[in-house]
């Protein structure tokens, strides 16, 4: 009874989720003709059309603003992993004075809003220059508090033994880090990078901040540009969303085997 229980919760939960999603599909494809707003709503259009699609794509250079997203997304996920796995390994593998202060004052940034630090990043992006360029788009999202948290977690629950052997046979920190202690922390890697990367891709108040240069917009911006300021068209905004959304449910379908289950970051170990 409690597995049956347990599914009908999970099956609608799982619903509720998926229910906006169809919805901005049937949007999408529902051609002028049709009314938006009636009522009762009609879950999916009477005549499906591509058309939306079309013009969202004669609207918006939106090959481009994909490119964008796709180098700034790329780019920042990959200086991410790199510099959250170097942070996280002192802090689970080494022993040093203040180390579990140091871990909780990295962990505690994270309850920062990013308006708070929007202005200072926006400063400091113009100052070196880095406005209207993939760097500065990147900058906020090089490194993160809670990929940190997450990977020293993965690395503190590695065998002491692994490193030990590594030791050994004569390989130096750097080498551990990358030979023995990666390699057995991958899912908790994939995880960190499928987060990042979501999180990058979705961003539209960096952006929107810090461009002004139409060739360096990303989607969010070019799916805004959709919403006219006296009416918005709400077919094309649908179309522009659900193109967004393809790359992510791609990547998430390829990246889901991998993801870390709840029960790698329960505890903390020193």
């Amino acid at each position: 009874m409690k597995t049956w229980g347990r599914g009908l919760l999970m099956g609608a939960i799982a619903l509720f989720m998926v229910l906006p999603l169809l919805w901005l599909l049937s949007t999408a494809l529902k051609s002028p003709a049709e009314n938006l707003f009636q009522q009762p709503p009609r879950w999916w259009p009477e005549n499906p059309t591509l058309v939306n699609f079309q013009g969202v794509w004669q609207a918006v250079p939106f090959l481009r603003y994909t490119l964008n997203s796709t180098v700034v997304a790329v780019g920042a996920t990959a200086c991410h992993g790199v510099l959250c796995a170097l942070t996280a390994y002192p802090l689970a593998r080494m022993s040093f004075v203040g180390r579990r202060p140091l871990f909780w004052a990295i962990v505690a940034t994270s309850a920062i809003p990013f308006q708070v630090t929007l202005l200072p990043l926006y400063l400091l992006a113009t100052g070196w220059g880095l406005k209207n360029t993939y760097l500065g788009l990147m900058l906020p999202y090089l490194i993160s508090p809670f990929g940190i948290f997450l990977l020293r977690q993965a690395l503190a629950g590695v065998p002491q033994e692994l490193e030990e052997a590594a030791r050994l046979d004569g390989c130096s920190a750097l080498g551990i880090w990358w030979d023995v202690l990666l390699p057995a922390t991958l899912p908790a890697q994939i995880t960190v990078a499928l987060i990042a990367f979501l999180g990058v891709w979705g961003d539209f108040l960096w952006p929107l901040a810090l461009i002004d240069n139409p060739d360096r917009q990303t989607l969010p911006l070019a799916i805004a540009q959709l919403a006219g300021a006296f009416g918005t068209n709400w077919r094309w905004v649908a179309a522009g969303s659900v193109l967004a959304l393809l790359p992510v449910v791609a990547l998430y379908l390829v990246a889901q085997r991998f993801i870390v289950p709840a029960e790698t970051t329960r505890g903390l170990k020193g």
